[in-house]
């Protein structure tokens, strides 16, 4: 196909005033030029308009060359180094000089967005592709989103793209466009009762979508957050390309940011890492309650994904093969955002034991096995305290009242959540007879099943581990050595009834696997 003239000269070494590596690789998006140079990478917007976007005056490509900078800066810094003006004259392009003023009488007739080129193999897609995406990972795309979601920017207008009625709009633009591809790529089962249930969501919930809102929770976010569009530079997870073309698509709820990743990995068949990065998120940012969206957000965001799919199979310049492919993919995006709708049994796991006796270790295990929520009272009390996770928290959080503040949030949490059918492991000491109760006695009221999870050691195997936990200070624990003694003498023995729903855990020798297994029992 024939290129624009300022790609073609774009495609020679003597446009670059450095060394470039030959050939320059040329790389097409439908919206986009990107030229590979060997250090850096240049994107050049196509002039198009396709409603959702528009480019097509060099006035708006430059704006959002410059948005893309300022956005894509917040989260990925290394990798947007500034824009770069290009100038002609007498039918040569050129990069304008860094003095370059656009006043002086010589326009920009053309804007790059100027990044540094990294090997395609350190994309995320390519790693988990050979195997090669880590848990470790996954946890620190959980913590780093977290920060990111903590301190992005909200206003008036941000928050109004994530009320119910604009969220409704997108669901109902989906349904609407897809129509069509019933008894192609999803049945119209599947398509009445994915809309149905989004429907009674949003029937259901107004005032939830407006709690959001009044707690600060819709702001600018990502928008586009897949494996394709994080790598790994410089040693560092860089999450890039952003959407700034387009406020809707960029401006929502931060869980709504957080779930295509969440999304992404379970449609990849890594629910194991989906989960991992989930609990970091949730843990990080403190945001459980979230998780009352999840359902629908994650359907929603399947079901764009297989809607942006089934469009390849109106397009008759597409080869039959990848129709067929596309075919199948849009198939199974669809069945997914299916899935996420279908009403599920909620389950309350108590994990309980001393410092040390293995019950995070534990329970982070059983969360990937089961697609649980995990949530710790190390977490929660200094969320209530207002404290950084990785702080050391002094006497005042570990008074009796707000010992007891922690457990009422982790009660009142973990029933909320479990209503809603998901399984919520609740990880405390949970050492004392009322504070089991609690729990108990509201769960056994709303219908949900439960268990607990003793977990136990040799006092000399937890010595040691909270010696080295609290020596390593890589964990949000507090406990230390000293407090071992005392925890042990406090420890409220289980009742008869607690001991027929009790799974005692050496966690020396007991596997994750026979956990479950008994578990089912």
């Amino acid at each position: 196909m024939s290129l624009p003239i300022l790609i073609e000269q774009m495609l020679s070494p003597d446009f670059y005033n450095h060394e470039v590596t030959e050939p320059i690789v040329l790389m097409q998006t439908h919206i986009s030029f990107v030229l590979l140079t060997g250090k850096y990478a240049y994107k050049i917007k196509k002039p198009m308009n396709f409603g959702f976007l528009d480019f097509s005056t060099l006035e708006k490509r430059h704006h959002f060359c410059q948005e893309e900078i300022r956005l894509n800066r917040r989260l990925a810094p290394e990798l947007y180094l500034g824009v770069k003006a290009i100038v002609e004259k007498d039918g040569k392009f050129a990069f304008a000089s860094d003095e370059f003023q656009e006043q002086v009488g010589i326009d920009a007739v053309e804007y790059a967005i100027q990044m540094p080129q990294f090997s395609q193999d350190n994309l995320l897609i390519e790693l988990f592709e050979a195997g090669k995406l880590t848990l470790d990972n996954v946890v620190d795309i959980g913590k780093q989103l977290a920060t990111f979601h903590t301190h992005a920017a909200t206003s008036e207008h941000i928050a109004s793209f994530g009320t119910m009625s604009a969220v409704r709009t997108v669901a109902e633009d989906n349904y609407q466009h897809t129509q069509k591809y019933i008894g192609i790529a999803q049945t119209q089962d599947q398509f009445d009762r994915t809309r149905a249930y989004t429907e009674k969501f949003f029937a259901e919930h107004d005032e939830l979508f407006r709690d959001r809102i009044a707690q600060g929770k819709v702001k600018e976010c990502h928008g586009d957050l897949h494996l394709k569009n994080i790598c790994i530079y410089n040693g560092k997870i860089q999450i890039f390309d952003c959407i700034e073309f387009n406020e809707p698509f960029r401006n929502s709820d931060v869980v709504y940011d957080a779930a295509f990743l969440f999304m992404d990995l379970q449609f990849r068949g890594r629910p194991d890492l989906a989960n991992a990065f989930l609990n970091t998120y949730l843990e990080r940012t403190g945001d459980y309650a979230a998780a009352q969206l999840l359902p629908l957000y994650c359907s929603m965001r399947a079901y764009i994904r297989a809607k942006v799919t089934s469009f390849l199979l109106d397009d008759p310049n597409i080869p039959a093969d990848v129709k067929q492919n596309a075919q199948q993919e849009a198939s199974a995006y669809y069945q997914l955002a299916y899935e996420y709708t279908q009403p599920q049994q909620g389950k309350l796991w108590l994990m309980s034991g001393l410092s040390g006796s293995g019950k995070s270790t534990t329970a982070k295990a059983l969360a990937q096995k089961t697609g649980a929520l995990h949530l710790r009272s190390d977490a929660v009390r200094k969320h209530l305290a207002g404290i950084d996770l990785m702080e050391r928290g002094g006497q005042e959080l570990y008074t009796p009242e707000m010992t007891q503040r922690t457990y009422n949030k982790l009660c009142e949490l973990g029933i909320l959540l479990a209503k809603e059918g998901f399984t919520v492991i609740l990880d405390a000491k949970y050492d004392r007879l009322t504070s089991r109760s609690q729990v108990l006695e509201a769960a056994d009221r709303a219908r949900i099943p439960t268990k607990i999870i003793y977990c136990h050691a040799p006092i000399e195997v937890l010595k040691t581990r909270v010696g080295d936990r609290t020596q390593a200070n890589r964990d949000i624990a507090d406990a230390t050595v000293d407090l071992l003694a005392s925890q042990k003498a406090s420890f409220e023995d289980f009742t008869p009834k607690e001991k027929l729903q009790c799974i005692e855990v050496d966690t020396t020798v007991d596997s994750v696997e026979s956990i479950l297994t008994e578990s089912l029992n």
